[in-house]
């Protein structure tokens, strides 16, 4: 009875430790794990799992800025079976990531985004044995080819995080919950007189939106938005298309 006790807060109870086949991944991929569940010291009821897509988010309230974890997407399994002390259980798991999954490949010298996988036990009257999987999350190739037109017109990757809330423009509107803003600046005067561009991306499965804050001299903060068809990724067109919408 004591063992039970202790089990029923999370001491010698079951334990989860989810083995990704890669944690390397782009937003919108498919992955594959394998979900292992391993018995305590007592007999316990699972009642099921939950995955969860994790970042964490700069929220701005009037105290000012703090960052806390949101969940962009949540999975769940409803296996319910009974595992026995020492027992290994194998689940395998496969699912699609988020669309708008945060970049965390930058090579910004702030880089604040960071992306994971959360893995839960649903058991009665317990504590939720946990576990936390970071993920590698790189560019598709129409980010890429719009972070490199930035270092070719001459602006200087800053700062890199991700925001709670939503983006919204004529043709697009994000779903997430919360958005990656990437901060440039220009390495030199700009002649557009811009001061910041701050570029965020919506990306769907075969074209990626892209909203811009202009940030100029002596006037408002400004947006404007591009949208780039996956088979049409040109790196000279996009640096004219900035270009002209900088001007």
């Amino acid at each position: 009875m004591f063992k039970k006790l202790l089990a029923s807060v999370g001491v010698g109870a079951a334990k989860v430790d989810t083995v990704l086949e890669t944690e390397h991944l782009h937003p919108g991929q498919k992955f594959q794990a394998q979900i292992i569940v391993m018995g305590g010291d007592v007999e316990q009821e699972i009642s099921g799992l939950e995955l969860a897509l994790m970042t964490k988010v700069k929220v701005e309230s009037d105290d000012g800025e703090y960052f806390t974890n949101h969940v962009i997407e949540k999975w769940r399994i409803p296996e319910e079976f009974t595992i026995s002390p020492g027992e290994q259980r194998i689940i395998p798991f496969e699912a699609r990531l988020h669309s708008e999954t945060p970049i965390t490949q930058i090579n910004a010298p702030y880089n604040h985004c960071h992306v994971w996988i959360e893995t839960g036990l649903d058991i009665d009257l317990a504590l939720d044995p946990s576990d936390k999987d970071a993920l590698h999350i790189y560019p598709n190739e129409a980010v890429k080819a719009v972070l490199s037109a930035m270092d070719k017109l001459g602006f200087q990757l800053v700062k890199a995080d991700v925001e709670k809330g939503y983006l919204r423009a004529s043709s697009f509107q994000s779903t997430s919950g919360c958005y990656q803003e990437i901060e440039y600046r220009p390495s030199s005067h700009s002649l557009f007189g811009l001061q910041e561009i701050e570029l965020s991306f919506v990306p769907e499965a075969h074209k990626t939106h892209v909203l811009i804050e202009l940030d100029r001299a002596f006037r408002s903060d400004g947006y404007i938005d591009l949208t780039i068809e996956h088979d049409q990724v040109n790196l000279s067109r996009i640096c004219d298309q900035l270009e002209r919408l900088f001007a």
